[in-house]
């Protein structure tokens, strides 16, 4: 049973700069063909918009399981599961970083900091971005399920 899922998209400004692909192709097949020029760019955005939702990564707990992109980790192997937002995110993702954690971010979203507890795994922690951290945070320490 599914207990969380988030899908972590794009920004939206980077929809938005992605759309100047309109005018480069249209500068380029204008001189050329103009109803060319104009169907190439709209079905060019239209595959970079598809790419960018297509391509987005899932958070998703389970009862058993906890996948944030393509990583996933049986939930027995997780600790006290921390969310940060703001300054303290900030740090998470930069001074106090360790380079063997294990990351999934997105831009300045806050943060979950999830312990790894399996000894024979090299990565001591995963750093994951969400739009949501108190409730993945409540989510991943609920071991009653």
């Amino acid at each position: 049973m599914t207990l969380f899922r988030e899908r972590l998209y794009a920004a939206p400004w980077l929809f938005v700069a992605c759309a100047l692909i309109v005018p480069a192709t249209l500068a380029i097949f204008w001189p050329i063909n103009v109803t060319v020029g104009v169907v190439l760019a709209i079905v060019l955005y239209g595959l970079i918009v598809a790419a960018l939702v297509g391509f987005a990564p899932v958070l998703e707990v389970t009862d058993t399981d906890f996948r944030a992109g393509r990583a996933d980790i049986e939930r027995e192997y997780i600790g006290e599961v921390v969310a940060y937002t703001g300054t303290e995110a900030a740090l998470e993702r930069g001074r106090r970083l360790d380079a063997r954690a294990w990351l999934l971010l997105r831009g300045s979203l806050p943060i979950v900091k999830v312990p790894i507890l399996d000894a024979a795994d090299p990565v001591p922690y995963w750093i994951v971005s969400t739009r949501k951290p108190h409730e993945l945070a409540s989510v991943l320490n609920n071991r009653s399920r």
